[in-house]
């Protein structure tokens, strides 16, 4: 909402400045956005009559003109506009008159002719960007005042960036209201009177709603005779142009006017291009409407139009169309004030890839009260600039679709708590009457009906806030927060996500975060997810579903650093996954890791080889240690056939680990595949509880143990195995070494355990030690078929 201060302040005059009245609507709840002044610095220009217009003698373009600035001595100054007249009013700058942007007028020769001044038009000026020719003014200007005074130059333009519910505030009186409210300052509304109906022998229009709750009340009248050529009053086209509308003719202006003023949209319709009676129904479907823009829609039987005998006439509350337009031509016209239901015009324009300023107003709410008297302003002043004979109003209602203003009870005590301090009756009844919210007292409380205009006062949390905006948010205490801190508990056997993520950082892991909203290949590709969970309503078309796996963003996060030059990446997420589980949804929280290129960064004093499964499986074993994994090998349709893993704990698969399917590594233009793994969050939260044990002074004893084994058994189920049954003394067992070649039969392998036996109580003789190994060889023996090498 655009709008004149001088305007405004001929309804209401607070004792501010322009910068204190621009903070008070701030602080108040409608923000200005903007501030900016009706014309640029300059100095020295006076309103100024041609008194004669001559030839230059040396110049073909060129006039000589004798000027009256107003102190009774004619000057002369040489012009080259076109339109240079006798009896002309314009602006003349007089020597040392300075200019926009620093331009000083000077008495100088112009071909031989002294020219004392300059005549100027409205771009010189920076009023506009018209360059044409002179800027004409009203031929009761007087000659000799300050041309800043005469056109108001001095005026601020601001701009409120409105709130969808304060509709009240799209006109001049709606801001006046609140800056009323705001100071206490006088508030003078225009004062609206009937005009004096002329008597017609012709029948007026009759109207018929046939869509009540889209148009409940509709007034119009005709105004017979109108000069539609007559022009447009400067103050008015100047307020027009400072609220942000251009002029067009006096009749579209005047409704304009009324609009910024009162903030009820007005039509004019070419009465002399109607047939019929007026009716306010919904379109035909495949309805088709030539609109003012120029623009030919075809309607839907959601939108409501204003129609007469013939067809559509206007999309109503939208836009009017061209056939029913007034022109230059036009001599009676059919005036139009209504009352459309939001819900029946929101959206209508923005469906037809347009907006109009009727429509920004309908949508949020125009008073309905407020349709006559809309009209009998347009009426007056159509009468006052056009001349003509008005008819008597046609206005049809049906009130049972008029919206009803429900009345809201405001409790002190509730509005104490809200605000955090309390309020004397009095302040209350004060800062209701302000802002004319009739009420009545019930007790202690306060009843109030919402005027017509507030379509944002429905609860008593509105008023609250009514009595705050008044009462100026800064004024409000703030005291500070009091509130007792409870220690949060931190059991040891949890592992916190801040520790979890540092210990992956530690490990030369960058974290990332990532959308959770992924394109549907992705899901095809890295969970092969047939049945992802769609969005309703999607940022973005490829962004069209939420993940089930952390994996395909980690592989766009390795192409878009690769695409930057980086050979060695590590990364990790922590984040939630979506899928359908019945009729519900699951999220679980996941971890995922990739690693690419080389295993240490670049150095003199060491070889470089690329990083493979097994160096992202140790990284995975320290962040569960002491805990024992199991890596079971499994197939994964993100993952290499024959380099993925199922990752176990206690006998539970929690995760998958491997080397990127190289059908996704050619796809994605990879130059190598990255090792990747996800796994559950939950499992990596836990945390073993310190339990103490004794450490032994005696030497401990080390043994090592070959055997021969079948090679398809997985050397971690025999390490697990021989875990399991060793006794007690055998502190730790390893698998060091793993041989096939020669002296190992075909279909067998050799695999090397060192078992390390101590006793804390004493040192173990050479037999203790042999039986603890005859034991372990005996298990080996007895469930893996193992033999001993020798």
């Amino acid at each position: 909402m655009q709008f004149s201060e001088s305007w405004l302040r001929t309804f209401v005059n607070p004792d501010c400045s322009s910068d204190a009245l621009a903070h008070l609507l701030t602080m108040a709840g409608l923000e200005v956005e903007a501030m900016e002044a009706a014309a640029p610095a300059f100095s020295g220009v006076l309103t100024a009559e041609i008194l004669s217009v001559a030839k230059h003698s040396d110049a073909d373009r060129l006039n000589v003109c004798q000027v009256d600035a107003g102190d009774g001595f004619p000057r002369q100054i040489v012009c080259g506009a076109p339109n240079a007249a006798v009896g002309l009013k314009v602006p003349c700058a007089l020597p040392d008159a300075v200019l926009p942007g620093g331009f000083r007028i000077k008495v100088a020769k112009v071909r031989g002719v002294q020219s004392c001044g300059m005549l100027c038009s409205a771009r010189e000026l920076g009023i506009s960007e018209d360059a044409a020719g002179l800027l004409e003014l009203p031929a009761d200007a007087p000659p000799g005042q300050s041309i800043r005074d005469f056109l108001d130059l001095d005026d601020r333009i601001h701009t409120l960036k409105l709130t969808p519910n304060r509709a009240d505030c799209l006109s001049l009186v709606g801001i006046a209201r609140e800056v009323a409210a705001l100071t206490g300052a006088p508030l003078l509304l225009p004062q609206i009177s009937e005009v004096a109906v002329t008597a017609s022998p012709l029948q007026p229009r009759a109207v018929h709603l046939q869509a009540p709750a889209a148009c409940p009340r509709y007034c119009g009248r005709i105004i017979r005779g109108a000069n539609a050529k007559a022009p447009t009053p400067e103050w008015m086209r100047r307020r027009l142009s400072r609220g942000g509308l251009r002029s067009i003719s006096a009749l579209v202006d005047i409704t304009n006017y009324v609009m910024l003023t009162l903030g009820q949209p007005l039509h004019a319709f070419d009465d002399a291009r109607l047939s019929g009676d007026i009716q306010a129904r919904m379109a035909t479907p495949g309805e088709k409407l030539l609109l003012l823009n120029g623009q030919e829609v075809t309607l839907t039987d959601d939108v409501l139009v204003i129609a007469d005998a013939a067809g559509a006439k206007a999309m109503a509350g939208v836009m009017g169309g061209a056939e029913s337009a007034v022109s230059l031509e036009t001599k009676d016209i059919f005036l139009e004030s209504a009352f459309f239901a939001p819900a029946a015009i929101a959206g209508r324009a923005r469906r037809y890839n347009f907006s109009s300023d009727a429509a920004h107003r309908y949508e949020r709410g125009v008073d309905w009260e407020n349709c006559r008297n809309a009209l009998e302003y347009a009426s007056a002043l159509i009468l006052d600039i056009c001349g003509g004979a008005a008819d008597a109003i046609t206005h049809v209602a049906a009130e049972a679709h008029l919206p009803r203003r429900a009345v809201v009870r405001l409790r002190p005590p509730r509005l104490a708590k809200v605000l955090g301090m309390p309020f004397r009756a009095a302040e209350i009844t004060e800062y209701l009457t302000r802002l004319a919210l009739p009420f009545t007292r019930e007790s202690t409380d306060f009843l109030v009906t919402p005027p017509s205009y507030r379509f944002d006062i429905k609860i008593e949390e509105d008023l609250i806030e009514e009595i705050a905006r008044v009462h100026g948010y800064e004024n409000l205490p703030a005291p500070e927060p009091k509130g007792e801190l409870v220690m949060l508990p931190q059991p040891e056997n949890r592992r916190t996500l801040a520790k979890l993520r540092q210990q992956i950082a530690d490990r030369g892991y960058q974290e990332v975060i990532n959308y959770a909203f992924v394109p549907e290949e992705q899901e095809r590709d890295f969970a092969a997810n047939a049945a992802p969970v769609r969005l309703a309503n999607p940022i973005a078309s490829q962004f069209a579903v939420l993940r089930s796996s952390l994996l395909g963003s980690l592989v766009d996060n390795l192409v878009a650093n690769l695409k930057r030059k980086q050979s060695r990446v590590r990364l990790f997420e922590l984040g939630r996954c979506f899928a359908y589980a019945g009729e519900d949804y699951r999220q679980p929280w996941r971890m995922a890791m990739l690693a690419y290129g080389a295993v240490l960064p670049e150095g003199w004093g060491r070889e470089t080889r690329q990083v493979d499964f097994f160096d992202l499986k140790g990284d995975v074993e320290s962040l569960f240690a002491p805990a024992e994994l199991s890596f079971v090998r499994a197939a994964h349709c993100a993952l290499h056939p024959g380099r993925a893993a199922d990752i176990q704990l206690a006998g539970q698969t929690i995760g998958h680990i491997g080397e990127l399917h190289p059908q996704w590594a050619q796809k994605y233009e990879l130059p190598a595949a990255p090792v990747l793994c996800e796994l559950e969050l939950e499992p990596m939260t836990r945390a073993a509880l310190p339990v103490h044990a004794e450490v032994s002074r005696f030497q401990p004893a080390i043994r090592d143990l070959a055997v021969l084994v079948d090679q398809s058994l997985p050397a971690h189920d025999i390490l697990h195995g021989m875990r399991q049954q060793a006794p007690k003394q055998v502190c730790d067992i390893q698998l060091f070494d793993l041989y096939q070649g020669k002296g190992v039969p075909a279909g067998r392998k050799s695999l090397a355990f060192r078992i390390v036996i101590q006793d804390t109580q004493r040192t173990l003789s050479d037999a203790d030690i042999d039986l603890a190994v005859s034991e372990i060889t005996a298990y080996l023996e007895q469930h893996f078929q193992a033999q001993l090498r020798t």
